[in-house]
């Protein structure tokens, strides 16, 4: 019998890839929006979901920013 996973029971965001994270905050406030709440350039300069991310998951501060913000949001 397989127990459920109770690794991050505490956790609001286990399981919630950071790629729904960032469509859903770029749905809710479009790119320029998003760089007004977070200051960072890939929401700046030319942006895109596949740029974003790829800086995101090389940057963790800017990771933490992110996510708190999306705790943050209501939808």
């Amino acid at each position: 019998m397989d127990k459920p996973d109770n690794s991050q029971p505490n956790n609001p965001l286990h399981g919630i890839k950071l790629a729904n994270i960032l469509e859903l905050l770029v749905a809710h406030y479009g790119w320029k929006g998003l760089a007004n709440e977070i200051d960072i350039n890939c929401f700046k300069n030319d942006p895109s979901i596949k740029s974003s991310l790829k800086f995101l998951r090389r940057t963790p501060w800017a990771r933490e920013k992110v996510e708190e913000l999306y705790l943050n949001t209501d939808f």
